[in-house]
């Protein structure tokens, strides 16, 4: 018995010795940390789902790193007197090997209609310590239409300058353009004018615009950048507009909260305009406006359960300073999209809207014809509901199949000027260039507008790339009888082709219906009935060969039908238009 009893004891002596062997703990100072991890179930091991961070990197660009080469295309040249809507966006094609390129150019070239054209550009720089250039354009056209006895000229001149500055931190540019334009009043109405008044027309307009910006764009900083520019427009009747814009923007990275958030973006504006013609239509009063807008325009991104998803609004503070006008207005910027089929079709949808601040030079950038007495005031876009869906149908084709729905309060309509001249010569009537029926004004209302755009791209091949767009309008005014000068339906048809040193393109557009008045008498008199302008299509057509790396020969064909059709009321353009010259590429 006692056998088995000292027999016990050593067995349990030797299991408690083990059990504190296994459970010893360590001694403590203060210095150290001791956990105790308890075990109250068994451990099944998982991988959490994967995600992106949804940020950019920042590239910080070491002074010593030799400077990307610019890269720079030279685009046809424009031709005045024809009109090209909106067209779809060529994405780019293939083309194989890549040509060299160049920091400055030079083209040359001279069409039909005594058309001479210069295009020049001269850029330098110096391992990002700094960078400047110039940069200048001209092209000009004689008469060339047939169907009026006034002057039908035009002439574009563009030059201007930068300089670019990378300081610690930030970079700095300023730069500067002056742009001339001279346009003529010709579109003359159906009226019997006698030779002594024909001579009696000053049917020239001068358009000068002169402009100072500049930049600054911080490294590592929640301010991204600022913007600003300073610009005065003026004319051949002493009209005279001055512009200021200061555009600061911010930008706060929210994925460190939470990885479905994107950016928090904070755009600023301030804007001020102020103008005044020298007289109106109607008698020699002067016209004055000046308008003040800050604006704020708050953007979160974020991702949601497979939505991408964007919230944001625009609220101003708008003035009406000439008429001591003050308001408040905010409109949303709410984008929602979702991926379909693997992410190669997209629905989305949203909701937008904006306060466009109309200046005599956006106006004459319409329509260059129009008369120095135009009332100005804001366009406020009060709302704009769209929807869609975009994508791929296979590797070669994409698509955008687009709705939209908005409301405009006191949308510009151009509406032609009725005639102060009955056709008859008269000394003491002093009739200025532009009051002959052959300028237009500016009418406002408040309009509905539905939409559908349709587009298509197809990639042909590595070396064709062709696409379209249809776009077609439904108007709905409140006190106008027409939406003057709007197209119901407008598109273009577009290709690119390139094989070794040849290249070309083509570009079909087409323009609707559009409507305008007549008059019953001379100013001033009622609508007599409404006039329909013609819907019309044009050809255009460039391309060229590249000789070597240096030089290459281009061609420009415009209106190649040859149609004779009209812009705006009274006013056809150009007849077919051939443009060619040379280009040679250099650097220093």
């Amino acid at each position: 018995m006692k056998k088995y009893i000292l027999v016990l004891i050593l067995l349990i002596s030797t299991l408690n010795a083990f059990a504190q062997k296994k459970s010893k703990k360590p001694i403590k100072n203060k210095d150290s940390i001791v956990e105790v991890i308890n075990v109250v179930t068994s451990y099944t091991p998982t991988i959490s789902d994967a995600f992106k961070v949804k940020t950019n990197p920042r590239i910080v660009i070491s002074r010593n790193t030799k400077k990307k080469k610019l890269n720079y295309t030279i685009f046809s040249a424009p031709v005045a007197s024809t009109f090209i809507p909106k067209s779809g966006v060529v994405k780019g094609i293939d083309v194989g090997k890549k040509e060299r390129l160049f920091d400055n150019y030079l083209a040359l070239g001279f069409g039909n209609y005594s058309s001479p054209f210069v295009e020049f550009l001269l850029n330098q720089n110096r391992k990002f310590e700094n960078d400047y250039g110039v940069y200048l354009k001209y092209i000009s056209t004689e008469n060339g239409i047939e169907s009026t006895p006034l002057d039908t000229g035009v002439s574009d001149l563009n030059v201007g300058g930068y300089y670019m500055k990378e300081e610690r931190g930030f970079n700095w540019k300023i730069g500067g353009n002056v742009h001339q334009q001279k346009y003529n009043w010709y579109g003359l109405p159906n009226i019997n004018f006698d030779t002594s008044s024909i001579d009696a027309i000053t049917e020239q307009q001068n358009y000068g615009y002169y402009e100072l910006n500049g930049e600054i764009i911080f490294e590592d900083s929640y301010f991204k950048n600022i913007k600003t520019s300073v610009n005065l427009f003026d004319d051949f009747y002493g009209s005279k507009e001055m512009g200021f814009s200061l555009m600061p923007n911010f930008n706060f990275p929210l994925t460190r909260i939470n990885r479905s958030l994107k950016d928090l973006e904070l755009q600023t504006s301030i804007h001020y305009l102020q103008g005044e013609f020298k007289q109106n239509y109607s008698d020699d009063s002067n016209l004055n406006y000046a308008f003040f807008n800050f604006g704020l325009h708050p953007v979160l991104k974020l991702d949601w359960k497979k939505l991408n998803i964007k919230l944001g609004s625009k609220i101003y503070l708008t003035s009406d300073i000439e008429n001591s006008l003050t308001d408040v207005l905010a409109y949303p910027d709410i984008e929602i999209s979702h991926p379909l089929n693997s992410g190669l079709l997209n629905i989305y949808t949203g909701a937008s809207g904006d306060l466009h601040m109309n200046s005599f030079k956006s106006l004459s950038e319409v329509n260059p014809f129009v008369s120095p007495t135009l009332f100005l005031t804001q366009t406020n876009e009060q709302y704009n509901l769209f929807g869609g869906i975009n994508g791929t149908l296979s590797s070669i084709i994409s698509f955008n199949l687009k709705a939209s729905y908005k409301k405009n309060e006191d949308h510009a309509l151009f509406v032609r000027n009725n005639s102060k001249s009955n056709g008859e010569f008269s000394s003491s009537s002093g009739l200025l260039g532009y009051e002959y029926g052959n300028s237009f004004g500016v009418f406002y209302d408040d309009i509905s507008i539905f939409s559908i755009f349709a587009e298509l791209e197809v990639a042909a091949s590595k070396r064709i790339h062709l696409g379209g767009n249809l776009q077609m309008n439904s108007y709905t005014t409140t006190f106008q009888q027409e939406a003057w000068n709007l197209p119901k339906i407008e598109g273009s048809i577009f290709g690119k082709y390139q094989k070794n040193n040849w290249y070309a393109s083509a570009n079909v557009f087409f323009v609707g219906e559009r409507l305008d008045v007549n008059y019953s008498d001379t100013f001033p008199s009622t609508i007599s009935n409404i006039q329909s302008l013609k819907g019309f299509a044009d050809i255009n057509v460039n391309g060229g060969y590249h000789f070597n790396d240096f030089f290459s020969a281009f061609i420009t064909l415009n209106n190649v039908l040859g149609t004779d059709y009209e812009r705006y009321a009274n006013y056809n353009v150009l007849g077919f238009q051939a443009l060619a010259g040379v280009t040679y590429k250099f650097d220093f």
